[in-house]
């Protein structure tokens, strides 16, 4: 599995919802090492995608995020998971804003960067 192109899918894939901002958007993949799935053996596989998004977006949007980013996983893990035991699930988490603290200077920067292509 392509990894790499996996979380290049998933972002574009996202961008493209017009949902998220991009200057906003982050995707990472974090490897488990130690995890037992179903009956234990070695080749069964997951990916569980977890998507954080900022509060106060309706239903349906989170919705048709959701449906699109993991259309966009299934699709780019189908060829894998034909050949293997591969679990696959997601879930949408809204971020409290009055519990979450940023601090970031990558919109001045990807703005500076775009002023540099003109």
């Amino acid at each position: 599995m392509d990894l790499p192109a996996l979380a290049t899918r998933l972002h574009e894939a996202a961008l493209a919802t017009g949902i998220f901002p991009e200057k906003g958007l982050r995707t990472r993949l974090v490897s488990r090492v130690d995890y037992r799935i179903a009956d234990g053996h070695t080749d069964n596989a997951f990916i569980h995608l977890v998507l954080r998004i900022g509060f106060g977006r309706d239903l349906e949007t989170r919705k048709r995020a959701g449906d699109a980013i993991f259309q966009a996983l299934c699709d780019g893990v189908a060829d894998d998971q034909a050949r293997n035991p591969l679990a696959l699930s997601c879930e949408i988490q809204e971020i409290d804003p009055e519990l979450s603290w940023k601090k970031n200077n990558l919109a001045e920067w990807i703005d500076r960067r775009s002023g540099e292509s003109e």
